[in-house]
């Protein structure tokens, strides 16, 4: 099987489950996917199967959006309700300030990336470090926080915040920030996401409706073309001699726009991700089996 596989991903599975489970399911080596999801986390995880894998690294820098669950005066090991509490604090924090709360981390900010997380620093993952109760200094890194809103409150009157962010970003660390700047602390208490890129959790699949799906020999009929990756690109279709040149890695002269492109066979399958530049378009990626 190739493509790409929209699912939703249950709480307390970690995406590598997720992964090993629908490598069994659809019997296919190549199996990767874009954005990992802690166990707590529920919602989108895109699954790039077969020759679809080698699309991965252009889904990395995509875009998230999150609804997630701030818990005013928890605070915790691991900034969600999964860690050891570290304090309690009765507070009560009115919608009104924390709307101004949430003001000073729009756009560009400065976050600390967590101890539990998979971030490398001295060739050791954080996490490894954190389980052996130790600490070490982690550098500020710079994440955009594009969107930020309280859109409600959960049935435990917990906050609800609409998050659209950049790569990188640690929902859990902006609301352990979050909870410092109101002067009682705070932790993430629950994260679903949404959106990935221009895929959106209503084009996802349950792990139920996928299993069910491949008992029926239906799985690959779920499956998106590599393509839904990118899309907005010209796209251009090729005869046998460019197709040739192209399976060779070589070159082709076309009269297209300057820019990124998908070229198909006549057949319609897809080869490349190309780069037209002066009527002469490279291989930026390829997508035929070779």
């Amino acid at each position: 099987m190739n493509g790409i596989l929209l699912v939703d991903k249950p709480q307390d599975w970690t995406s590598f489950d997720v992964a090993a489970k629908l490598k069994g399911l659809s019997h296919t080596r190549r199996i990767g996917h874009s954005g990992t999801l802690d166990p707590l986390a529920t919602g989108l995880l895109v699954i790039f199967l077969g020759r679809a894998t080698r699309a991965v690294p252009f889904a990395e820098d995509h875009d998230k959006r999150y609804l997630a669950s701030f818990r005013p005066g928890l605070v915790t090991d691991t900034q969600d309700v999964t860690g050891h509490v570290l304090a309690r604090n009765d507070c009560s924090v009115t919608d009104a300030e924390l709307k101004e709360a949430l003001r000073a981390f729009r756009g560009e900010i400065l976050q600390t990336p967590p101890m539990y997380s998979a971030i490398r620093v001295n060739g050791r993952r954080l996490y490894d470090v954190a389980r052996r109760g130790e600490e070490v200094e982690r550098s500020p890194r710079p994440v955009t926080i594009r969107m930020l809103e309280l859109v409600g409150r959960g049935e435990n009157g917990d906050f609800l915040l609409d998050i659209r962010c950049s790569k990188g970003t640690y929902v859990r660390t902006l609301c352990d920030d979050l909870g410092r700047m109101l002067g009682c602390g705070g932790c993430m208490s629950a994260l679903r996401r949404t959106e990935v890129g221009d895929f959106s959790l209503r084009g996802a699949h349950t792990m139920e409706e996928l299993i069910a799906a491949a008992e029926r020999g239906e799985l690959e009929s779920l499956l998106l073309g590599v393509d839904a990756l990118f899309p907005g690109l010209p796209k251009l279709c090729v005869g046998t001699e460019e197709e040739r040149r192209i399976r060779c890695g070589n070159d082709i002269i076309l009269d297209a726009p300057d820019g990124r492109c998908l070229v198909y066979s006549g057949s319609g399958d897809l080869l490349m991700l190309g780069e037209a530049a002066d009527g002469r378009i490279r291989t930026v990626r390829s997508f035929f089996e070779v």
